[in-house]
């Protein structure tokens, strides 16, 4: 690792592939084989029994799952989505790509991250076609409450699952709940292959929409023409290209079998966080000791409580004790392509989370030692 005077850099994140993922991988190369095939189709199987779902579908990026979603929602030219701002970029744009406009709903506060479901409800009006809820950092946003509000009020319900596979609320995944649910498989997600994304539902006719539209709307693909079962195709709508190849899906597939237990090995990590941070005067930590057990532990969000010390606390971490830290997440709100597009908004919980939030290190196999360290940086910075 590179180093910062006399420390080693602690990162953010770091992924270890284990022997038979790289083996999986040189499998698929060695079998000629690697667009979209029968590893996507083992993949999504296995995914989707692990989940609980009805359908997996298997596609190059959580983005695209995303627009694939809102598009089996109904989204179209001069409806609106609600969706968190304090959320990566994707959650909003996918709306747009659709023709629709995305809503911004405010969160319920430092110590929740999550979209707020009375903010949700108050910006409902006659062209919402859906709402989206984020399960920022793997903790389960208000899911049950908006699945009442959005079948008392008609609307679609998404959930981006991009930080959350396998957390439960009463014991059922997320992505299971809405309409359908969105994963990303990007490189340093739980669940990772570098890139890729999965829609997941138990509506026959969304899975059917997804399959189809990943590959240009065609009635078939390579793989069946290849094995005989077609010798033609017919295309039958607008599609696009957002197909997941054979070796993100295998080396997908190997990683799969060891997910739960890193998920356990993270509520491991994110439990002593939350004990030894919580004791330090200025740092909030959101959400509760009780949601660990639920959650997937993504990434560990702290917050600054006095704003005009964040770039402090930040620039001591890496620069004085090498420890990578990021934002997650500018308010997308801000962002001068929605500001162009929508005009100036006010969402003032997640201003205040985007200008006070650092995401600090998290991987599997962090060492007690570099745990220590990062707590301790803490504590200098914020003393």
């Amino acid at each position: 690792m590179p180093a910062t005077g006399t420390f080693p850099e602690i990162p953010l994140f770091d992924l270890r592939l284990e022997p038979e993922d790289i083996e999986a991988v040189a499998d698929t190369l060695r079998s000629g084989w690697l667009t979209l095939g029968p590893r996507t189709q083992a993949f999504e199987e296995a995914f989707a029994e692990q989940l609980g779902a009805r359908h997996a579908v298997a596609v190059s990026s959580c983005t695209a799952a995303l627009h694939l979603a809102y598009l089996a929602a109904g989204v179209g030219p001069g409806d609106e989505v609600i969706v968190p701002s304090f959320t990566m970029a994707a959650t909003a744009s996918a709306v747009l790509y659709c023709g629709g406009t995305p809503v911004f709903a405010d969160i319920l506060g430092r110590h929740d991250l999550s979209i707020d479901p009375a903010e949700v409800e108050a910006r409902i009006g006659p062209k919402t076609k859906a709402v989206c809820v984020v399960h920022f950092a793997g903790y389960p946003g208000k899911i049950a409450e908006l699945h009442e509000l959005c079948d008392r009020y008609g609307l679609a319900l998404i959930e981006d699952v991009a930080h959350a596979p396998s957390a439960t609320v009463d014991g059922r995944k997320l992505g299971t709940w809405g309409l359908a649910g969105a994963f990303s498989f990007f490189s340093n997600k739980i669940l990772s292959s570098g890139e890729g994304g999965l829609l997941a539902t138990d509506d026959d006719d969304v899975a059917a929409l997804a399959r189809s539209l990943r590959s240009q709307a065609m009635t078939s693909g390579t793989w069946s023409r290849h094995t005989g079962a077609t010798s033609t195709y017919d295309v039958v709508g607008l599609g696009f290209n957002y197909r997941i190849d054979e070796l993100h899906s295998a080396l997908l597939l190997s990683r799969l079998a060891r997910l739960e237990a890193d998920i356990e090995r993270r509520r491991e990590l994110t439990r002593i966080y939350r004990r030894e941070l919580s004791r330090i005067d200025g740092l909030i930590v959101p959400y509760r000791d009780e949601d660990v057990d639920t959650s997937s532990c993504y990434v560990f969000p702290v917050l600054v409580d006095d704003p005009a010390r964040w770039e402090h606390v930040r620039d001591f971490l890496r620069q004085e004790r090498g420890i990578q830290t990021s934002l997650f997440y500018p308010a997308v709100h801000r962002f001068s392509a929605y500001v162009e597009r929508l005009g100036e908004q006010s969402r003032p919980k997640t201003e205040l989370a985007s200008e006070t939030e650092l995401t600090i290190p998290m991987f599997p196999h962090m060492t007690a030692e570099q745990q220590e360290r990062v707590v301790t940086a803490f504590e200098e910075a914020l003393a």
